[in-house]
């Protein structure tokens, strides 16, 4: 499968929008603080992303796996710089 590409703050996003819909994330109602994605050489599977230190996710860490798995195969990390608008640049 081909992966779609997303830069930090949209993958950042999709993560959380994923476990805040988890039934057990919603049944405790805990917020947990998604770390933006860090851009790596790809791994064996072709995913050149990866989050770790999630923040208020003790007892959820398998639940989190399981998305960050999901995603890792769905998306991959935008690797475009984009220009910083200056107008004076040559």
């Amino acid at each position: 499968m081909i992966r779609k590409t997303l830069n930090a703050s949209q993958l950042q996003q999709e993560v959380s929008r994923r476990i805040h819909r988890l039934q057990e994330v919603v049944e405790d109602g805990v917020k947990i603080r998604v770390p933006r994605p860090q851009l790596q050489e790809a791994d064996k599977t072709g995913c050149n992303w990866n989050m770790t230190q999630f923040g208020n996710a003790i007892g959820f860490e398998r639940d989190i796996e399981g998305v960050l798995k999901t995603v890792r195969a769905e998306y991959n990390l935008s690797t475009e710089v984009k220009s910083g608008g200056n107008p004076f640049e040559d």
